[in-house]
């Protein structure tokens, strides 16, 4: 976590209005991506949002940032809210044999991915824009480093070094938030063969 982001959470902490509203500053359009894709709807998307936020500043106290950095703390809280809402648009079961069915409507698997793409893309923000736009290519779009030298011009050489270069950073991003992740790759979709 940077030294930016530790004294917003004390602040947050110590009830600091100023605090919350460069939070939402700092996290509303990841967090707001996040429940729009999520939800499928902008106006139940606004909604949530401000529930997520009025719950960062009733919680901010609870708020360990040795367990994660404060935008995965805000994410977890977003997910949980979206995963709520979603429950409550699944009608209530009639026959008790659907509801174990009519429960997993509300797919965690498929929320918990959209909080690590939305994760990923604000840590791609904070990278060169270069090396950013080539690691989007790869983890969005799923081009080998050989297509994305195609596409942009940019010599294979040049593709790769700037891609370990910007992966490198991106794991350091990681790294000081102490995310951890069970599998490999940080995104979904095809993994291309070869470059």
């Amino acid at each position: 976590m940077d030294r930016d982001e530790r004294r917003l959470a004390k602040r947050l902490r110590r009830r600091d209005p100023e605090a919350l509203r460069e939070a939402y500053e700092r996290y509303g359009r990841t967090t707001f991506g996040l429940l729009v894709r999520s939800l499928g709807d902008r106006a139940a998307a606004e909604d949530v949002q401000q529930q997520v936020f009025l719950e960062v500043w009733q919680r901010a106290d609870r708020y360990d940032d040795g367990r994660a950095s404060l935008l995965a703390w805000i994410l977890t809280i977003a997910r949980s809210r979206a995963l709520d809402q979603l429950r409550r648009r699944v009608p209530e079961p009639r026959d008790p044999a659907t509801a174990v069915a009519l429960a997993g409507t509300a797919d965690d698997a498929w929320i918990d991915e959209l909080v690590e793409r939305w994760h990923l893309a604000h840590l791609l923000a904070r990278l060169d824009p270069t090396e950013a736009e080539l690691l989007r290519r790869r983890f969005y779009l799923g081009q080998s480093q050989s297509e994305i030298a195609q596409a942009t011009g940019i010599a294979l050489g040049t593709v790769k070094m700037r891609m370990v270069n910007g992966l490198r950073r991106l794991r350091g991003l990681l790294d000081a938030e102490g995310y951890r992740r069970a599998r490999s790759r940080p995104t979904a979709g095809p993994r291309p063969n070869g470059g």
